[in-house]
């Protein structure tokens, strides 16, 4: 199910960072629409600030089922007929209860205050019962078993001989790097096939479990160069935008790509600012010159 939220900012950058931020995941993990770009105007007035859309998506909220009423057989209850009232006979006066002359009113009793229950446990051990320690989060447990043994399975699926080797990075992203020789087929054409691979190993991963991981499969160390070279374009296009003063438009990308442009570009110069647009697998880059 896919959720967005709006935020504001001073600029772009700082709209999309304040987002991130609130919603505690990377620029990869989202897609960002600029709703309304910052406006400086003359001498503060007629400013604007920037206005933008982070959509993410977020787990299908699971169903509960409410538990059935139980009916109730209650006996039926016969109707109870009233006394019939006699009429009173001619000139028979209705009698009205008194209270005879030498009666005084009954006096209120007074509510004697309740005392407080024994509760025959000690102060300390009071104390304990009320304040509860909370107890640490049980550690995430280690997926690395699990990871090994979906690509193996899906490497012989695709008659392919290579090895998954796995590692836990400082953020507990688990890193995997296939290892073997002519693995140039598990890449594909710009990553595609290496980006499908990753795909499903985080779904297979993440599916039915209360504990999102992250996993990030790499070949021949081809993430690596294609960041370098995703790099080099992004600081071309922005010279080229800062130059021409006009806005220039990437060919589309993946969320990870994308990342590496925003990330590059995100204090290149102060009148360069990116942003998204268009959906997937379409979904491009557009590096604005703001004048």
């Amino acid at each position: 199910m896919t959720k967005y939220i709006e935020t504001t900012g001073k600029t772009e950058d700082l709209a999309i960072a304040a987002a991130l931020e609130q919603l505690g995941m990377d620029r990869d993990d989202v897609s960002v629409e600029i709703i309304n770009r910052a406006k400086t105007g003359f001498l503060g007035i007629g400013s604007c600030p920037a206005r933008v859309r982070v959509s993410y998506e977020a787990p299908d909220p699971v169903p509960v089922k409410e538990p059935e009423p139980v009916a109730s057989v209650a006996a039926p209850v016969e109707p109870q007929e009233a006394p019939e009232k006699k009429p009173a006979a001619p000139g028979q006066k209705k009698p009205v209860n008194k209270r005879p002359a030498n009666q005084q009113p009954r006096p209120k009793k007074k509510e004697q205050p309740r005392k407080p229950e024994a509760s025959g446990k000690e102060p300390a051990a009071e104390a304990q019962t009320m304040v509860q320690a909370k107890e640490p989060a049980a550690p995430a447990a280690d997926r690395t078993g699990d990871i090994v043994a979906f690509l193996t399975g899906l490497m012989e699926h695709l008659d392919v001989e290579a090895t998954p080797v796995v590692r836990i990075n400082e953020d507990g992203i688990y890193e995997v790097n296939l290892e073997g020789e002519d693995l140039g087929a598990l890449i594909g054409r710009r990553g595609e096939t290496l980006d499908a691979i990753q795909q499903l190993t985080n779904y297979a991963m993440n599916h039915g479990q209360n504990h999102r991981i992250r996993v990030h499969v790499d070949c021949e160390n081809y993430r690596a160069k294609r960041e370098e070279s995703l790099q080099r374009l992004a600081r071309k296009t922005a010279g080229k935008a800062v130059k021409y003063r006009r806005n220039m438009m990437l060919e589309p990308m993946n969320a990870y790509e994308r990342h590496v442009i925003h990330a590059e570009l995100q204090d290149y110069h102060p009148n360069i600012s990116t942003y998204s647009t268009g959906t997937e697998p379409n979904r491009r880059i557009v590096v604005a010159y703001n004048k």
